[in-house]
């Protein structure tokens, strides 16, 4: 057996140990935001920062098709790439967009 066999074999004994643990009750499992270096925001920066990820998205794939439409550049499948993940992420967008806007409606038709 190889020495990267075995190094996996012991990472997934050490994976299946620490779930075991987590069954178990002995491991917490919520973590500090600390830790995984992660500042706190509020809900509305983080929608804010995301919806500036997608337009960047948008805006990139768009420079990308203009190059590309007008000669400046022969790299189609690049400008193909970025418009699907930039369809993508767009789409992915509405979709949590609709959930929230579904969720805001059930707790507004919740009797006080």
């Amino acid at each position: 057996m190889s020495n990267a066999n075995i190094a996996s074999a012991q990472l997934m004994m050490q994976q299946l140990n620490i779930h075991s643990e987590m069954a178990k009750g002995a491991i917490s499992i919520t973590p500090n935001p600390k830790d995984l270096g992660v500042h706190a925001s509020s809900f509305t920066e983080l929608m804010k920062n995301k919806v500036a990820a997608v337009n960047a998205d948008q805006n990139a794939s768009a420079a990308l098709i203009t190059a590309v439409d007008t000669g400046q550049s022969g790299d189609l499948v690049g400008a193909m790439v970025a418009s699907q993940k930039a369809g993508l992420a767009f789409s992915a967008m509405i979709q949590i967009r609709n959930r929230l806007v579904q969720a805001f409606d059930e707790v507004m038709k919740m009797p006080i």
